[in-house]
Order: C-alpha cells, then sequence, then structure tokens
C-alpha cells in the first residue's frame, strides 16, 4: 500500500508517488491522492466511528486501510460499498493483526451508514 510506504518514509503521499520509479495505475493514483487532499475529512470522519481508537495508536497498516476505504466509500460512488468493506477486511486481515479484519469491518460499516445513507 502506498499510503502505509508513504507514512513508513516519512513522506507525503504526493511525494512517494512522484519519486516512484514506474508511476502507479490511475485508479490508484486518485486515490492515493485523493486521500491526501481530503486527509482532514478522511481522518475525521475515521476517528468519529473508531470509537475508544485514536488514529495515531491504530496499527499502520489498519490506518492506511481505512484512510483508502473511507476515501472510496467518500468519493467514489461507482465502487460498491460491499465491494469496499470486502477488500478492506481483506487486505486488514492478511498483513495486520488477528482483529483487524473485524476493526476495519466495523469502523467502516459505521462510515457507509454516515457517508452513503440515502
Amino acid at each position: 500500500m502506498l499510503l502505509y510506504e508513504a507514512e513508513a518514509k516519512t513522506l507525503t503521499p504526493s511525494a512517494l508517488v512522484d519519486d516512484l520509479p514506474v508511476p502507479p495505475d490511475d485508479y490508484t493514483s486518485c486515490v492515493v491522492l485523493g486521500v491526501e487532499a481530503k486527509a482532514h475529512e478522511v481522518d475525521s470522519l475515521i476517528s468519529r466511528h473508531a470509537i475508544g481508537w485514536a488514529l495515531d495508536r491504530m496499527p499502520a497498516v489498519d490506518r492506511a486501510v481505512l484512510r483508502v476505504a473511507t476515501y472510496e466509500l467518500m468519493e467514489r460512488p461507482d465502487v460498491p460499498t460491499a465491494v469496499v468493506l470486502s477488500e478492506a477486511v481483506e487486505l486488514a486481515g492478511e498483513y495486520s493483526t488477528e482483529e483487524s479484519g473485524r476493526f476495519v469491518n466495523g469502523v467502516l460499516a459505521s462510515v457507509a451508514a454516515e457517508v452513503r445513507a440515502s
């Protein structure tokens, strides 16, 4: 995940993208740069729905996954909610802690209920 890499290297996402030897595909660039552009709104949504968890106390992978998925829920109505949640849970479950999949699912279900409410 580029957001995880940017955080680990203490770079902005746009600086990381600019330094890549091969540019990412258009969708990836859109999401990574969109998360950066809407960082305050994305982090605010996550913080409101991650009851009892401060962003800086979350595992870095969870934080990156939540940011990407929250951005997609906010700004990419072309991506179905179920797909956003499923992919985020899968990534968190595979690359983070044993409890991360459930945690990410709970936070994102709550975010989705707010931002994609009809």
